[in-house]
């Protein structure tokens, strides 16, 4: 809307008000700018094997307990393993992340 109505200030408007409408906008487009960037670094990205960390997921395969598990986060199927013997089907919670290796906790 700014932006409108600065190019119609730009063509209507007499001489020096043009420039103080341009100006002007100019001046609220930066702002504008500036608000947003402040605005998105309050929230932290959460792509990646770190956005794992803190999700749930599911047992789907328990080889050796307490030895290496399979679990499912969000469709995707991961190797795991734990402190705890996990029977397939338990819900946990993954904890961390070691290399390729979901590091999970029993979710009760």
């Amino acid at each position: 809307m700014i932006l409108a109505l600065a190019i119609t200030g730009l063509f209507v408007l007499p001489d020096p008000w043009r420039l103080v409408v341009l100006v002007c906008a100019m001046l609220i487009e930066v702002g504008e700018v500036f608000f947003w960037i402040r605005f998105l670094r309050r929230y932290r990205v959460t792509t990646g094997a770190e956005g794992l960390i803190g999700q749930r997921a599911q047992v789907i395969e328990a080889l050796a307990p307490p030895g290496p598990l399979r679990v499912r986060v969000h469709g995707e199927i991961w190797n795991a393993r734990s402190a705890a013997a996990l029977d397939a089907g338990e819900p946990v919670r993954v904890a961390a992340i070691e290399g390729l290796t979901l590091v999970v906790e029993p979710d009760r």
